[in-house]
């Protein structure tokens, strides 16, 4: 009898792979119609339905196929899926267990007596994250093959922050009369930030000038993006052909997706729920589903591509050949056909909107607008200083110059400049991090440990924050999908 359980064992481990985040689309429909589609299903296979009522799938070896799927069995018996039940078992050998509390207050399953046959033989996807500190009973202990289960101690990626040993901060005194005492979009926001001076991601609330904590990485961070859904960051790092994808509840890395050589930058298609990561040395552009957290497709571009931009309704994807200096165009939706903008040197950013190609030159101080169907040049203007990032906001170009520490925004309805901003920080602005829906804007230094609040629709500084990190990259969140408030 021992020696035929291992051998149905192996057949799991054999046939896991094929569907290990695939939940059966009957059993999906089923779901979807006793929760009215509002369940999650995670891309590992995790389920969350609406009242937080966490399931485990166990997968057969091979699922059979019925004529229909329905549920044969429940525990405790006879109860329909929107009764929460423990364990469900469908005509298929599919198994949900759910996740329970014991009397101490452990997650854990139930452990009827006896044990269904399908719960004792089934097994969990081998590259799930279950819930942290999970205990499984004696009985099921063969569901978990290989997958390694965190304790509760486990603090995941979560390190002590290892930069305020290093630096010390600048105490910014102002008597500007304009600066508020508090900014109210920060107010319930994360920041997660990587900076030259740490390989580590440090983890900031609201407006505090140290981090509360960091999650430690194996390199220092190349791009950090955030999911659609605000759960997961997206991020490259040097020395490695992986994108790390962190669960951001967790503080784990939950997904390692493999390319072919090394992954830099990253945009995010937040409607088609894909990531588009460029790789210059491979002279390719990867697209990530985000849904299933999967590699999509490889795009063999020209040349070395840098300065990733999507545009708004996700049908464009622009790039830049740092080689060349040629700009070009990824057409989406026309089989990735790739067209030529133009040649502009030393571009720092692009940026496309009102049917313009704007493209900003590091070393000239210049601005380049294109039109996009004629391809001319409609016209250059010279913009502050080193100018290394750039935003549309509504119908404003926010250009930041980093040398000359200076913002101006360009109404690009007429492409005149509204208004120019100085930034009181004296060190070299790097990057603008919009607050996602607000007019809120922060101006990031990678030199000193300073940020400033712009509010673009007032074009107004509003306030100047001291940090004890100078900023490389920043990604702002509701603190309701973040762990800092462990």
């Amino acid at each position: 009898m021992r020696k035929f359980f291992l051998i149905v064992l192996s057949l799991f481990l054999f046939y896991m792979p094929a569907y290990a985040a695939k939940i059966p689309a009957e059993v999906k429909k089923i779901l979807d119609e006793s929760f009215y589609g509002k369940e999650e299903i995670r891309f590992d296979g995790l389920i969350t339905l609406p009242d937080s009522t966490v399931y485990l799938p166990l997968y057969p070896a091979r699922i059979k196929k019925p004529e229909s799927v329905v549920i044969k069995q429940t525990y405790p018996v006879n109860k329909k899926l929107k009764d929460l039940p423990e364990i469900v078992i469908f005509n298929n050998d599919f198994v949900l267990m759910k996740v329970i509390k014991d009397k101490d207050g452990n997650r854990t399953f139930a452990n009827p007596n006896p044990m269904p046959i399908e719960v004792k033989t089934g097994l969990l996807s081998q590259d799930l994250l279950v819930p942290k500190g999970l205990i499984v009973p004696e009985s099921m202990k063969t569901v978990i093959g290989s997958l390694k289960i965190q304790t509760k101690e486990d603090p995941g990626l979560r390190v002590k922050s290892d930069i305020t040993e290093h630096l010390n901060p600048v105490i910014i005194k102002t008597t500007n009369k304009n600066l508020v005492k508090e900014v109210s979009e920060l107010k319930n926001k994360v920041l997660y930030i990587s900076t030259c001076y740490s390989k580590n991601i440090q983890v900031v609330d609201g407006e505090n000038s140290t981090p509360k904590y960091a999650l430690t990485q194996k390199s220092i961070p190349i791009d950090m993006k955030l999911s659609p859904d605000s759960k997961y960051l997206l991020v490259t790092v040097y020395n490695s052909n992986y994108v790390d994808v962190i669960s951001l509840k967790e503080e784990q890395v939950i997904k390692r997706i493999e390319l072919q050589s090394q992954p830099e930058e990253i945009v995010v298609d937040d409607y088609e729920k894909k990531a588009f990561v460029s790789s210059p040395l491979d002279s390719s552009i990867y697209v990530l589903d985000l849904k299933t957290m999967l590699l999509k497709q490889k795009i063999k571009v020209n040349g070395m591509c840098e300065r990733l931009y999507l545009s708004d309704d996700s049908t464009k994807l622009f790039y830049h050949d740092k080689n060349t200096g040629i700009i070009w165009v990824i057409d989406i939706y026309d089989d990735y056909k790739i067209s030529e903008i133009g040649t502009f040197p030393n571009v720092s950013k692009i940026v496309f909107t009102q049917n313009k190609v704007y493209m900003l030159s590091r070393t000239k101080n210049k601005l380049a607008i294109v039109d996009y169907v004629t391809k001319g040049l409609l016209q250059e203007i010279d913009v502050p200083k080193t100018p290394v990032d750039m935003i549309v906001h509504k119908n404003n170009l926010v250009i930041l110059g980093g040398n000359a520490n200076e913002v101006m925004i360009l109404d690009t309805k007429d492409d005149v400049i509204t208004s120019k901003l100085s930034l009181n920080t004296n060190g070299f602005a790097t990057t603008l991090t919009p607050v996602k829906n607000t007019d809120i804007v922060l101006v990031t230094d990678t030199k000193v440990g300073k940020y400033c609040v712009l509010n673009v629709s007032k074009k107004l500084i509003t306030k100047t924050n001291n940090l004890f990190i100078p900023v490389s990259r920043m990604v702002i969140i509701d603190k309701k999908y973040g762990s800092s408030n462990k």
